[in-house]
């Protein structure tokens, strides 16, 4: 048996919170994860952030991508990550941005607990790689 088959498949929830309806860049991301091996869950168009915690938790995620292109993310990514800390869930998963992030705005979302934000021209192989490298480990 390889070291391959003897780690744990990755869960990954993609999800696109608030008003933004521009979607393709969640399913594409959706889509390069579940190649590489990880199990995606998509929430769908137009979630709160409170459905966004609900279904992280409930569905034990590793990896919270957030989609993110509408301008909101300084309100409703910090929402999502308190959140995950009222369900002491936050130390446990990975949460990762994408779509457009100004470049001011970002040290203000990782010191809140992004761990990495991913904008235009990023590359699959680059979030994939992130992914793996920093998701928790889990038993």
């Amino acid at each position: 048996m390889s070291a391959d088959a003897d780690q744990r498949t990755i869960r990954c929830l993609v999800a696109k919170v608030g008003l933004d309806g521009h979607d393709r860049g969640a399913h594409v991301i959706a889509r390069a994860f579940r190649d590489a091996g990880f199990e995606v869950i998509y929430s769908g168009l137009h979630r709160s952030p409170d459905e966004v915690v609900q279904a992280a938790v409930q569905e034990d995620v590793d990896v919270l991508g957030i989609s993110i292109l509408s301008g909101a993310h300084n309100t409703l990514v910090p929402k999502i990550l308190e959140g995950l800390d009222e369900y002491d869930a936050l130390d446990d998963t990975l949460v990762v941005v994408g779509g457009i992030i100004p470049e001011d705005d970002r040290p203000e979302l990782k010191e809140a607990g992004v761990g990495g934000i991913f904008g235009p021209g990023a590359s699959m192989e680059e979030a994939v790689e992130f992914v793996r490298e920093n998701a928790p480990q889990r038993d």
